[in-house]
């Protein structure tokens, strides 16, 4: 597993908040995590500017990371006090590596190369992060109805990766005809008047391509090594929760218009589920 603190940095980055590390229990799970990420983008595109979460009380969606996004947060070592005045803004999470992160089933690709190599999760294709460095999540035995969705056979979920840029702005749902034998058909995006309440694309986005994935990433500079770092989740998507969109390679959890804040969690949190932390030289 790559150095602890380091880890810790890319969450903070990836939060927006100071994740400092800890030796009592993890104040938030790896899905309390992912919720986060996916949640501050959903409502920053929908135009808010906090986010209320459970046991951390108001988050800002003022993302200090989009001033000066290639600066890591201060020193992660217990008990710092050396954050400046934008890092003190930040709501502080407590993580305990030792119960968040799992390093049995970390995963070194940075030199591996797939070529023309298949494989699959949940019988769909698994593009694998080639270049990245996998750090898992301790996420075994966390869920009812067993860990089968983090498989390899059919019942597994398959394989997304959340990139923190990813939003609205990468194309509508595709919407099918009604009958078995029809066709997809595509919604033009500059038709606006035609665009429904269920074609808008409003939600959590995801794509089960790790290159595409890598556009919309975040970079910082550590503070550990002095190395720049892009950072991306990668998650298990349920398969009965995505829509496709109109862009190639672009998964959708909808969120339909007049969800409270409960029900928008428990849309995400029944559809995403967090597995690995990648980290990238770049």
């Amino acid at each position: 597993m790559p150095d602890a603190r380091l880890c810790l940095e890319a969450l903070s980055v990836l939060s927006g908040c100071n994740v400092e590390p800890t030796d009592g229990p993890s104040q938030l799970s790896p899905q309390d995590f992912v919720n986060i990420v996916a949640l501050k983008e959903f409502y920053k595109q929908e135009g808010f500017k906090e986010l209320e979460y459970p046991s951390l009380g108001t988050l800002s969606l003022q993302d200090q990371d989009d001033q000066d996004m290639y600066s890591a947060p201060p020193a992660l070592t217990e008990g710092a006090s050396t954050a400046g005045p934008e890092q003190s803004l930040r709501t502080t999470m407590k993580i305990n590596p030792k119960d968040f992160f799992h390093p049995q089933y970390d995963y070194d690709f940075t030199n591996i190369k797939d070529g023309n190599t298949k494989f699959l999760r949940g019988n769909e294709p698994y593009v694998r992060p080639c270049g990245w460095t996998r750090v898992a999540l301790q996420v075994l035995q966390r869920y009812d109805g067993g860990d089968g969705w983090l498989g390899t056979g059919r019942d597994a979920w398959p394989v997304s990766y959340h990139g923190q840029h990813m939003d609205g702005s990468l194309g509508i749902i595709l919407t099918r005809g009604e009958g078995p034998g029809d066709e997809p058909s595509f919604l033009e995006a500059a038709a606006a008047s035609l665009v429904t309440k269920e074609t808008r694309g409003r939600g959590v986005y995801s794509t089960p391509d790790v290159r595409m994935a890598e556009k919309y990433c975040r970079k910082f500079k550590s503070k550990v090594d002095g190395k720049m770092y892009k950072v991306l989740l990668q998650n298990r998507i349920n398969p009965e929760r995505r829509k496709t969109c109109q862009r190639e390679d672009t998964w959708l959890v909808y969120v339909p218009e007049g969800r409270n804040d409960v029900q928008t969690r428990a849309i995400v949190q029944e559809s995403i589920r967090p597995y690995g932390l990648l980290l990238k030289l770049v």
